[in-house]
């Protein structure tokens, strides 16, 4: 295993096709509890941190709840779709475990900690992951780097010694702030912005993909 670089993988989106679970469930709240969707929540609650699409709700959706009780209400109702397994994607059990057969691996996320201890105990792969880092841990969400520079100080790898795998808009951008060389896996159901997306070092179509390209990460490293 090469300790001096590493491998940081987000999780809703990456490994686990969830991202259209969140959008259900919070569109489902903001309508039970008097709110308004709005044609731009979704995009723009991609990347948030807890506290802030929860505030998001609340301020900009019209939801009649605290932001502490729209919070645990949404990640209550995920909590109860995660109870049966994380819906995973296709490769992703094999992607995380060829990745930390090459490096330290880490998770860099915007899903609180229950689902991320969900998907790891689901998985089996908590003792795969050497660090699980939630945005709701560090501050801020994406774009914001934070979590991206918590996460590779945690595997005790500079955040530029670190590939990113990442789909969103929010996503990449926090991966391109954090100075990690990005792998994007665009999602096709809320694809990111081209601009944004042209700014990543390599392109993958689904996790099948990766190990070819972290062949490539790991040979541009050891130049």
């Amino acid at each position: 295993m090469d300790a001096r670089h590493g491998i940081i993988f987000d999780l809703d989106g990456v490994l686990v096709d969830s991202e259209r679970w969140w959008d259900e469930t919070r569109r489902g709240v903001v309508a039970e509890y008097g709110g308004a969707w709005t044609d731009e929540a979704t995009t723009a609650m991609l990347g948030m941190s807890t506290p802030e699409w929860a505030d998001y709700l609340v301020t900009a959706l019209g939801v009649r709840l605290a932001p502490a009780e729209a919070a645990r209400t949404v990640v209550d109702r995920m909590a109860d779709r995660y109870a049966d397994g994380p819906p995973l994607l296709p490769g992703a059990v094999d992607a995380v475990r060829d990745a930390a057969r090459r490096t330290p691996v880490a998770i860099a996320t915007s899903s609180p900690p229950v689902l991320v201890d969900a998907f790891l105990s689901g998985t089996g792969l908590a003792g795969v992951v050497a660090a699980a880092v939630s945005s709701e841990q560090v501050g801020a969400g994406k774009p914001d780097p934070a979590v991206y520079l918590t996460a590779a100080e945690r595997i005790a790898v500079p955040a530029g010694s670190c590939a990113a795998i990442e789909d969103s808009t929010n996503g990449l951008r926090a991966a391109l702030a954090a100075g990690t060389t990005v792998i994007a896996a665009p999602n096709p159901h809320f694809p990111p912005d081209p601009a944004v997306l042209s700014r990543a070092a390599y392109r993958i179509g689904g996790l099948a993909e990766l190990p070819g390209v972290l062949d490539e990460v790991q040979a541009s490293w050891s130049r």
